[in-house]
């Protein structure tokens, strides 16, 4: 590469961005849209090499025409993919189980305020009372009259084993 090249574009890495947009303007010819001093240098100086080296050949450019003229751009989804998509559940639509859930089927019981309360665990839901329950926590904040994490009030959570109390 030539040495005045490289002195140039030495210059550029102590510009500001307002003078290294201005300089964009004079090598370009046209006010640059970017703000962001390092996308504006390396543009800069990959101008002043292409220059000062000649840029892409006729060959190369005549190819890289070709490749961009050949690619087969889509403006519009095909109809098939989206009836494909419609059969297949969303990810809104189909809820991850928890893991920490028993099976359906299983019953859980708690004593709360000397009464044994039993749920019965059911594959989209919950029963307690005859009534379905989309969520422990609906049970609990019925039961107690306050808001409460089912899992937690039916003992479903690990409890941490390694707490570190403050020493005084």
């Amino acid at each position: 590469m030539h040495a005045a090249v490289l002195q140039e574009i030495d210059q550029l890495r102590g510009m500001t961005l307002t003078q290294l947009r201005e300089r964009y303007q004079e090598v370009y010819g046209e006010p640059c849209r970017s703000r962001h001093k390092v996308h504006v240098f390396r543009r800069l100086a990959w101008r002043l090499q292409a220059l000062a080296e000649g840029g892409l050949s006729e060959r190369a450019q005549r190819r890289a025409l070709e490749i961009a003229s050949d690619v087969d751009l889509k403006n519009q989804v095909p109809t098939s993919f989206v009836r494909s998509l419609r059969s297949v559940p969303t990810s809104s639509s189909r809820r991850q189980r928890d893991p920490r859930l028993p099976v359906p089927g299983s019953v859980l019981s708690r004593v709360y305020q000397n009464q044994t309360i039993l749920v019965k665990v059911l594959p989209n839901g919950f029963e307690f009372g005859n009534r379905q329950y989309g969520s422990l926590s609906a049970i609990a904040t019925e039961i107690t009259g306050t808001r409460w994490n089912g899992l937690a009030f039916f003992g479903l959570t690990s409890r941490r084993s390694n707490r570190t109390e403050a020493q005084p």
